[in-house]
């Protein structure tokens, strides 16, 4: 069995407590307030939180400071980037997508990107495994 120490204690419930309820209100908000109130910034840059979780489906909440991001990656599904605040320069193959507030971007299976903040930005992220 597996105990918390304090290098590796949990800022947030676990996802099996999380995710467990069969309807989950989410109020991005009050997410995000409590997102940038935490001391620091992860790996990269960001902050961020999955709101939800099940099988192959993936919701997430994302936090970029001005000028952070993520490397280049994929996902062995689709991704659905939808920019809530500021401004985000995506990467995607041999195509650049600036996306600002109320835009969103589809990409297909195994499709190479890269996510960059110009300004301080959220965004909502929904992967979907093909297969699962």
């Amino acid at each position: 069995m597996e105990t918390d120490t304090p290098n590796d204690a949990r800022l947030r419930p676990h996802p099996d407590t999380r995710f467990a309820p069969s309807q989950i209100a989410v109020d991005l908000n009050a997410i995000v307030a409590r997102l940038r109130s935490e001391p620091q910034t992860g790996e990269g840059g960001h902050r961020q939180e999955t709101l939800y979780k099940d099988g192959g489906l993936t919701i997430a909440l994302f936090l970029f400071e001005r000028f952070t991001g993520l490397a280049e990656h994929r996902a062995a599904g689709i991704v659905n980037i939808h920019v809530l605040r500021g401004t985000l320069k995506v990467s995607a193959g041999e195509q650049v997508h600036e996306l600002r507030a109320g835009h969103m971007l589809v990409l297909g299976s195994g499709v190479p990107h890269i996510v960059r903040a110009e300004e301080e930005s959220e965004m909502l992220l929904t992967v979907h495994l093909v297969g699962m």
